[in-house]
């Protein structure tokens, strides 16, 4: 399918969603929109909120206000219609495991009422586009965990969707196997289609979206292009440094610091200016257990926003 293909002026939106279990809300008023050829990350640890705003959003959890709408379809209310353009990878698999690949993928397309003749048709076409032409007739066990999230995605495009939900796919995956679905990714954003990214691996929201929202409690924090929010929150550069108490950092460094955090054993903090650069020389002259100087990342960002870290 050639670039913009599937693009049809079509929205998905949330507006204002709010989730509650009990007395917890577990999202706060979430709003933001997705179109076609753009991918969208959701971003935050465990327990922020991500799974559950896809959730309402692909009509699977009734948000108890606010409401989810694709194009003129509001989910809660027309959910059928909706639900036809789009393809959902959740977190788990839940493949058939009696089923071979192909098999699971024929017995998808019951539900779309597509023939036998087509269905074979378009199993091939899938497995193909996911790099799983060789595994047509291996049950699902003897697939590796990256597969199975390939045959997952074929899955999810087996009605030609115009929207992608694809929440946290490639967690539990060894780094090739993510890079692998990475790619893939990336070449459904060239056909046109929208992707909802719910990820907390910082190098995949980073390399594959458009735009971000960072999540905290339910709530988004902050939001905008990736660069962007590296740029504005924490800076150009950054150094690493292990060794050395706080309170001696600073003593090197002038005032007031832009910003310093910890760091696993050490400290973070924001080298961009040339002053803070050339201070920090002399705090390498201190001979640190480790001294590093990096580029600014959305791991720095999130912790600045929320205090936690990205995986």
């Amino acid at each position: 399918m050639g670039k913009g293909a599937l693009m049809t002026g079509r929205l998905l939106r949330a507006d204002k969603l709010w989730k509650n279990y009990g007395t917890h809300a577990v999202v706060k008023g979430i709003s933001f929109s997705l179109c076609g050829g753009e991918i969208v990350g959701l971003v935050g640890p465990n327990g922020a909120g991500k799974t559950t705003t896809v959730s309402m959003l692909y009509g699977a959890v009734v948000p108890d206000k606010g409401q989810s709408l694709l194009g003129p379809w509001n989910m809660q209310r027309e959910g059928h219609e909706a639900r036809r353009r789009l393809g959902i990878v959740t977190q788990e698999d839940n493949l058939d495991p009696d089923l071979t690949a192909a098999e699971n993928l024929r017995f998808f397309m019951h539900h779309y009422r597509i023939g036998r003749k087509k269905a074979a048709q378009k199993t091939a076409t899938l497995l193909a586009r996911v790099g799983l032409e060789a595994f047509a007739d291996y049950a699902v066990d003897e697939l590796s965990g990256g597969l199975k999230r390939r045959l997952v995605l074929a899955r999810a495009l087996v009605n030609d969707p115009e929207f992608l939900f694809l929440d946290e796919p490639t967690t539990g995956l060894d780094p090739e196997a993510r890079q692998a679905f990475w790619k893939l990714i990336a070449e459904l954003r060239l056909d046109g289609r929208g992707i909802l990214l719910t990820t907390h691996y910082m190098e995949e929201s980073e390399r594959l979206c458009d735009r971000l929202l960072l999540l905290k409690d339910g709530s988004v924090v902050d939001q905008g292009k990736p660069a962007e929010l590296i740029a504005r929150v924490a800076g150009e550069r950054v150094i690493e440094i292990e060794g050395i108490a706080e309170d001696r950092i600073r003593h090197f460094l002038p005032h007031p610091l832009p910003w310093i955090r910890p760091l696993g054993a050490g400290f973070a903090f924001d080298a961009s200016s040339n002053e803070v650069s050339m201070h920090a020389r002399e705090l390498e002259e201190q001979k640190p257990r480790r001294f590093v100087r990096r580029q600014a990342n959305l791991d720095d960002v999130f912790f600045l926003l929320t205090g936690d870290k990205l995986e």
